[in-house]
């Protein structure tokens, strides 16, 4: 029982610190699976959506471009602000 309970809180750990670390996200090369577990409001169809948009219009500018994408707005990206940056290509 002892062990078991060890086992079960060294692996949420390991999950949380994982998220800690994983950094910012690059909304111009994360795929859709990635926006969708990284960005707090953006299900499988946003994120899909994301990448679409992507490919159709070229990389985003700023954060705040994600806008641009339908059924993404301001209040979704100021909530993931510090989870997410534009890097220059």
């Amino acid at each position: 029982m002892r062990n078991t309970l060890k086992n079960i809180l060294f692996v949420l750990l390991f999950f949380l610190s994982a998220s800690v670390f994983a950094g910012p996200v690059d909304i111009n090369t994360a795929d859709a699976k990635t926006l969708s577990s990284s960005i707090s409001g953006i299900g499988d169809k946003k994120a899909e959506a994301i990448v679409q948009y992507r490919k159709t219009y070229g990389p985003f500018k700023t954060v705040d471009d994600l806008a641009k994408v339908k059924g993404i707005g301001p209040k979704i990206i100021d909530k993931n602000r510090s989870e997410l940056v534009v890097k220059k290509q």
